[in-house]
């Protein structure tokens, strides 16, 4: 808001909880909101988070029968604003502590979800390096646009290969989710010599339960179980400077 000023009306919605997606929309049609730019915060697209955000805000403009131009900012897991605010986070946390890998762990979902995305119904999950590179089959795929946001902050940190693993996390029930399992890399990890584990979570631009609880404190008891000796969360984006002058620029700033 400080960024965009005053005559820019900035609210929260929460997909699931309180304040509502239609109260948000409420307070800004009371605000004499003329056009809305309606941000997801998911850096990755998935039809289980942004699409679920982008249909409840077009149900709650059309409940209130408001005909209001509306922008939707579409997923940013490649944009070089996101890319840098999260690797002056992360470099900074590793240049303070002691650490031998780092682990881009990233929210999980059912390996359908993403399968549903792929146009051609041919590309995702079909080989073993089919989110190598984003092309057409699929440039909506959740899993290869973690890919794409891993590899571009392992480059910006100038880690090697080998410094570095990619994983999902947070998987239910019994259905095949995205792999590989954050949980198994706790158990395989520490075999091949990995002992001070550092843990980022890109998909999440804000530190909350999920990551505090499942990596902090039981990620942190397996990793020990496993034979490692130290795990630590690196802290997501919050409300750093870089991130929010991303934000405003992704709304239509100029900041």
């Amino acid at each position: 808001q400080a960024l965009l000023g005053p005559a820019t009306p900035v609210r929260m919605a929460m997909r699931y909880g309180n304040p509502s997606v239609e109260s948000a929309l409420q307070s800004l049609r009371q605000a004499g909101a003329e056009k809305l730019v309606i941000l997801p915060l998911y850096p990755q697209y998935s039809l289980a988070a942004t699409e679920s955000s982008v249909r409840e805000a077009r149900r709650a403009m059309k409940a209130m029968d408001w005909n209001v131009e509306a922008r939707f900012v579409p997923a940013f897991y490649a944009d070089p604003g996101f890319i840098e605010a999260f690797h002056e986070v992360i470099r900074g946390e590793l240049s303070r502590k002691s650490w031998d890998h780092v682990l881009f762990s990233f929210h999980g979902l059912p390996e359908r979800h993403v399968k549903k995305t792929d146009p051609s119904a041919a590309h995702c999950l079909a080989t073993k390096d089919c989110c190598a590179t984003i092309v057409e089959a699929n440039r909506d795929c959740y899993r290869a646009q973690c890919f794409h946001t891993a590899h571009a902050l392992a480059r910006k940190l100038e880690l090697k290969p080998e410094q570095y693993s990619i994983s999902f996390q947070s998987r239910l029930g019994r259905t095949e989710w995205i792999k590989p399992y954050t949980d198994h890399l706790y158990e395989e990890l520490p075999k091949r010599g990995v002992k001070k584990l550092a843990v980022a979570c890109p998909a999440f631009v804000a530190d909350c339960l999920e990551t505090l609880e499942e990596i902090s404190m039981r990620g942190l008891e397996s990793w020990q179980e496993a034979g490692g000796d130290d795990l630590f969360l690196i802290p997501s984006l919050n409300s750093t400077d870089a991130w929010a002058r991303t934000v405003a620029r992704l709304a239509g700033g100029t900041a």
